[in-house]
């Protein structure tokens, strides 16, 4: 089989359309939908099911997209590698991290990261779920559980409290809880999300001293820890929240600070075949080296 047609039948399947396809590859639509026929006649079989809003893959196309996928992905990794094996890092360096995370403490270092690493170019996923990064749907991610797939490499980088909190106007109105009993009386801020990394921190006021009883009702949800920041913050309720979240915050008062709250540990993963790439090591150790700081 002629790679140039399977890398042009790869951008279709993952497109979903011959225009969008042409659009990443540089062609002309009609030209890529020669090289597929092209290719369906030389396998003679039907690779895509053709309708009016856009392509479907035949079984038999599934099964080849599986493989083509699979070797495209093996080439632009051994792409990647010989090129740090011969210059400084550089190229695309794609990451995935929880939402909060990401937008509060990630973003705020990644200008020092790129001075030092000019050629590496970033992208920032941010999800609270675990995508697949085995899979290559990122080539790094901090995630604040450790991955169950043993092929994947992780290492502690930060540990993290989550504390209760309430605004000034919050506590001026509805007083201080003195004790966890006295969550039973006051509106909550809880996370949504499901599933969620950190759903058992960030949701703790809701069962702790619960035991056997339903856990206590929110007055608020919502699947974002920095708009669970944003709501205590406008006095919606009482919620707890992540360190990194609160540095230099004024406006959150801490409650019920003499109990010991759950603590977050951030893992940095990445995939067992990315162990010798340059652009994920220097990432590693940047991360490590600033929440040491």
């Amino acid at each position: 089989m002629d790679w140039d047609k399977l890398r042009i039948f790869n951008a279709v399947a993952q497109a979903g359309s011959f225009t969008h396809a042409g659009e990443t590859l540089s062609m002309s639509q009609s030209a890529v939908s020669r090289q597929i026929s092209a290719l369906e006649s030389d396998l003679k079989t039907p690779l895509f099911h053709r309708h009016a809003r856009g392509l479907v893959l035949t079984e038999a196309g599934e099964t080849l997209f599986r493989t083509v996928a699979d070797v495209a992905n093996k080439l632009n990794l051994a792409e990647s590698l010989l090129s740090d094996s011969k210059h400084l890092p550089s190229g695309d360096l794609k990451i995935t991290a929880p939402v909060g995370f990401g937008t509060v403490w990630i973003t705020q270092h990644m200008r020092e990261f790129m001075d030092l690493y000019p050629e590496i170019n970033i992208e920032l996923f941010l999800q609270d779920e675990q995508i697949d990064i085995a899979m290559r749907a990122a080539d790094a991610a901090v995630w604040t559980t450790e991955p169950n797939q043993p092929e994947l490499i992780r290492r502690p980088i930060m540990t993290s409290k989550v504390r209760a909190y309430a605004s000034s106007d919050y506590v001026s109105t509805y007083g201080t809880p003195q004790t966890i009993a006295d969550l039973d009386h006051h509106k909550l801020v809880s996370y949504s999300g499901h599933p969620a990394q950190h759903l058992a921190a960030v949701t703790w006021l809701a069962t702790i001293g619960r035991d056997d009883q339903p856990p206590r009702q929110a007055a608020f949800c919502v699947n974002s820890v920095v708009a669970m920041k944003y709501a205590i913050r406008a006095g919606l309720g009482i919620g707890i929240i992540p360190d990194y979240l609160t540095e230099q915050e004024a406006d959150l008062v801490s409650v019920l600070s003499e109990i010991e709250p759950p603590k977050l540990t951030l893992y940095f993963v990445y995939p067992e075949e990315l162990k010798g790439s340059k652009k994920v090591q220097v990432l590693r150790d940047f991360l490590v080296a600033k929440t040491r700081n």
